[in-house]
């Protein structure tokens, strides 16, 4: 895809998350930290999943592929956002603005999917155990990822593709510290319609068919685990599904409250505000999410640490 349109403008100004200096330094260090925690938690979990055999497991593979875009999904946002803070101009060419764009729409709409694939997964194993070997065989699994990334490329193609027809002629001053679609549409002198329409259908797709499937497999899980005789198996079996619960409800609950306009005069810095929990927080969290109550994890933790030690 070509990174060059009819725009006069060939560079960008990113204002940041804020501009108050006094806030810069805490802020860098708290981003730092966040990018640290955030690259060593997914990559500890893509590592433990990868060298422990009783980890290779259709739940675990979907695991290993939500770190994996985390740990990517990371690298997107953070140089950027960290140069703000220590940077008086803070310039990101056009063709990096796209490419930026690009790969942030490309992981957040993997990170859909793959979200929904895991829903499915729990609900194969729940509802049908007996099945569930030759239901999420190793081949539909990997199946299921390949379009979780075909469907995210695809998404991501749109998006860009739809940017770089616009002219950017007047300001180049982005109101945020990365390259959002929303931003760069109130930047553009020429007419957003097109843009705003096809964002709204991809989106509102990507958001309705992932929102109904999750929706769907958990009315159907608490179905079953309502009328399950033992308390000890409903109980093993919700068990299972909260830490894909919580991050669920995490991902989707600040992506919403990110988009969400209201007349304030406050609207953008809201608007930045759940954006960091979700581009930040939310990738920081997951392995956490996953590890910390998971007796597999803990003890494939317990096996490296012994190899490595011996």
């Amino acid at each position: 895809m070509a990174m060059e349109n009819d725009s006069s403008v060939v560079e960008f100004f990113l204002t940041g998350l804020t501009n108050r200096p006094e806030l810069e330094l805490p802020l860098f260090f708290l981003i730092l930290v966040n990018c640290t925690v955030t690259v060593v938690g997914n990559m500890s979990l893509i590592v433990l999943i990868f060298l422990n055999l009783h980890l290779h497991t259709p739940m675990y593979f979907f695991l290993f592929n939500l770190s994996f875009i985390d740990f990517c999904y990371s690298f997107v946002c953070t140089p950027k956002m960290l140069l703000c803070f220590v940077s008086e101009r803070n310039i990101i060419s056009f063709a990096g603005c796209m490419t930026q764009l690009f790969f942030f729409c490309f992981f957040v709409h993997s990170e859909c999917y793959v979200l929904t694939a895991m829903a499915y997964d729990r609900y194969v194993a729940i509802c049908q155990p007996l099945l569930y070997r030759v239901v999420m065989s190793p081949r539909v699994c990997s199946l299921l990822m390949l379009g979780s990334y075909l469907m995210g490329f695809a998404g991501a193609m749109v998006h860009t593709g739809c940017m770089i027809r616009l002219s950017f002629c007047d300001s180049n001053v982005i109101n945020h510290y990365m390259c959002d679609i929303l931003p760069l549409l109130q930047l553009s002198c020429s007419s957003t319609h097109v843009n705003e329409l096809v964002s709204s259908v991809v989106v509102g797709t990507v958001v309705i068919v992932s929102s109904l499937i999750i929706l769907i497999s958990y009315a159907l899980i608490l179905y079953n685990v309502l009328h399950m005789s033992s308390a000890k198996g409903s109980s093993k079996a919700m068990s299972t599904c909260g830490s894909h619960i919580v991050t669920v409800g995490l991902f989707y609950g600040f992506g919403l409250l990110t988009h969400v306009k209201t007349s304030s005069p406050g609207s953008v810095t809201q608007e930045k505000f759940f954006s960091v929990f979700c581009n930040f927080g939310v990738p920081m969290l997951n392995p956490l999410i996953y590890s910390l109550r998971n007796k597999d994890v803990k003890l494939a933790l317990k096996r490296t640490l012994k190899r490595i030690t011996n």
